[in-house]
Parts: structure tokens; C-alpha cells; sequence
């Protein structure tokens, strides 16, 4: 399905996204290790055993963007300007290597561009939900939508 134009979301409307995946070693690896985080609750399974969780947790910028990433298809695909932020980003629970994420997006708010008459500004609240229904990232995203062509 390809991504909505402005006029298409509505206050409320609520998308449960199709596509899941399950998060693995390596990706945590490889996006800890792309992006310089060298932190070892990340990378190190020896440390990991010696804290709470007892096991890496999954780094939480990969969350988030996986979450944001499973909701493009039904969201902002082919419809988007771009992103304008995300705000009150949270991580109620840990995501571990073998957690299966899907994601739902509400739309929150919607209003019109008032310097770009053919986009409009669309606030998502996005959540992340692992396979035990526990939501594990939730956040409000901003993206600039273009409107339907005339």
C-alpha cells in the first residue's frame, strides 16, 4: 500500500502496520558498531550478563527507527516531504535480540502548511509493541505531507 496524502489521514484514525520483524544479534551489533555507540550493555554479551537484564538490550535509536521504518508502507511511502521532528520519544521496556516488533500509528493532529500550499503537517503517534503486546517505543512524529495533486 502506498503512503497517504494529507487529505487521506483523519484525526484519530489509528493504523496497525502489516509487517513485523523479529530484531537480531547482529542487527544490534551492526547498528551499535555503524553509529559509534561502543556502549557495552549494546555490544558485550559478557558485561550484559552482569547487569539486570542479563543479556544486551537492543540499542534504542534502532528501535525507534524500525518502528518509524514498519510504519513508512501504510504512512508517508511516495507522500512525504519529510520529517519535522519527533518529540516525547519513550522506551517504556527493553527490546532484546529475538523480540518480534510491530507497530501502530494514531494520527494526532493535522493542519495545513502556512507557507507551502500544496503540504501539510501530519503529527503520528507511533508505537512500537513486542510480541508479549508490551509497548516498548512510543513517540510523536511530525512529517510534512504533500497534498493530493490537483
Amino acid at each position: 500500500m502506498a503512503g497517504k496524502f494529507y487529505e487521506e489521514f483523519e484525526i484519530g484514525m489509528v493504523i496497525e502496520h502489516e509487517v513485523r520483524r523479529t530484531v537480531t544479534d547482529m542487527d544490534n551489533t551492526l547498528f551499535s558498531t555503524l553509529t559509534m555507540n561502543p556502549a557495552a550493555i549494546h555490544i558485550d554479551h559478557e558485561y550484559a550478563k552482569t547487569t539486570e537484564f542479563g543479556k544486551p538490550l537492543v540499542n534504542s535509536i534502532f528501535t525507534l527507527g524500525l518502528v518509524v521504518g514498519l510504519s513508512v508502507g501504510e504512512t508517508t511511502l511516495g507522500t512525504t516531504v519529510g520529517n519535522l521532528g519527533w518529540e516525547d520519544v519513550r522506551f517504556p521496556k527493553p527490546v532484546f535480540a529475538g523480540d518480534t516488533i510491530r507497530a501502530t500509528t494514531e494520527v494526532l493532529a493535522k493542519r495545513e502548511s502556512k507557507s507551502r500550499p500544496t503540504q501539510g503537517i501530519v503529527t503520528f503517534l507511533q508505537r512500537g509493541i513486542n510480541q508479549r503486546d508490551e509497548i516498548v517505543c512510543e513517540c510523536r512524529r511530525l512529517a510534512l505531507m504533500l497534498k493530493r495533486p490537483a
